[in-house]
C-alpha cells in the first residue's frame, strides 16, 4: 500500500472550523455542485493530487481570461470583480469552507456566475493544478501576516512563492498584493523586486482601484495602519 503524502513546509494558514449557517447551507446545496470545484487530494486536507490539472474552459463551460484571487474570505472582493467584468471568468482559492459557503449566497444574491472556488492550498495550486501561463492576474489581499517572528516561516509571500506566481501568470500577467501590516508589506516589495521574472516599479503600487473596501481593510484602517498595494508584471516570454 503506498503511504500516505504529508506536507513538508509549513502551510500559510489555520484550518478553522465553523459550522455553516442555514442560509449558507441553502447556497452549498443549491450552488456547490456547479461553482465548486471537486479537487482530488493527495493526503492532508485541502492538498491537491499533483496530476489533476484545472481544464479551464471545461469548469467554466467558456473560454475566457482567467483571474484567481487567493484566500477569497467570505468573496466580498471577488463577487464585486465577477460582478463588474462578466466577460472574466475568476477563481477563488479560500480553505475556510463557510466562507466559500457565504461566497456562494453573495454569488446567489447577486447572480453572478462567473466564479468557480476550490478549497486547496493554494501553492500546490500554483504548483501543478493551474497549468503553466494560465492565469490573467493573480490577487491575494490582505493575507494573515503571522505577525510574531517566529511564525513568520508561515506568511504566504516569500521567494519560493513568487517563482510558483511566475510559474501560472501569462507574459504580461499581473501579481496584484495588499496588506495592513508594514513589516510584512516590506517583505512583500522585496520578494517581488528580488524576482527577476517580475518587472516592477520598485516601490509600493497605488491602490488598486478595481479593489472593493471590503472588512478586513476597514479593520485596519480604523486601527491606524497604512494599506500599502504591491504589484508586478510578468516579463516570462
Amino acid at each position: 500500500m503506498e503511504s500516505p503524502a504529508y506536507r513538508t513546509s509549513p502551510v500559510s494558514f489555520t484550518r478553522r472550523g465553523g459550522r455553516l449557517t442555514e442560509r449558507q447551507q441553502n447556497a452549498w446545496d443549491w450552488a456547490a455542485g456547479t461553482f465548486v470545484i471537486d479537487v482530488p487530494g493527495h493526503g492532508p486536507s485541502t492538498s491537491v493530487d499533483p496530476s489533476f490539472v484545472l481544464d479551464a474552459p471545461a469548469v467554466f463551460g467558456r473560454t475566457a481570461p482567467l483571474i484567481v484571487e487567493i484566500g477569497s474570505g467570505r468573496g466580498e472582493a471577488l463577487v464585486h470583480a465577477a460582478n463588474e467584468h462578466p466577460d472574466v471568468n475568476f477563481l477563488g482559492l479560500e480553505v475556510y469552507v463557510p466562507g466559500v459557503a457565504q461566497t456562494l449566497v453573495t454569488m446567489r444574491h447577486e447572480r453572478v456566475t462567473n466564479i468557480r472556488m476550490a478549497v486547496v492550498n493554494a501553492p500546490e495550486a500554483l504548483q501543478t493544478m493551474l497549468p503553466a501561463g494560465s492565469v490573467r492576474e493573480l490577487r491575494i489581499w490582505f493575507p494573515d501576516p503571522w505577525h510574531k517572528s517566529r511564525h513568520h516561516k508561515r506568511r504566504l509571500i516569500t521567494p519560493e512563492f513568487a517563482k510558483l506566481a511566475v510559474r501560472v501568470l501569462e507574459p504580461g500577467g499581473t501579481l496584484r498584493l495588499a496588506t495592513d501590516w508594514e513589516d510584512y508589506a516590506e517583505q512583500m516589495l522585496e520578494v517581488v523586486n528580488g524576482e527577476p521574472a517580475l518587472l516592477t516599479s520598485g516601490t509600493y503600487a497605488p491602490r488598486f482601484e478595481g479593489r472593493p473596501l471590503t472588512r478586513f481593510e476597514v479593520k485596519g484602517m480604523d486601527v491606524g495602519r497604512e494599506i500599502r498595494d504591491v504589484s508586478a508584471v510578468s516579463s516570462t516570454p
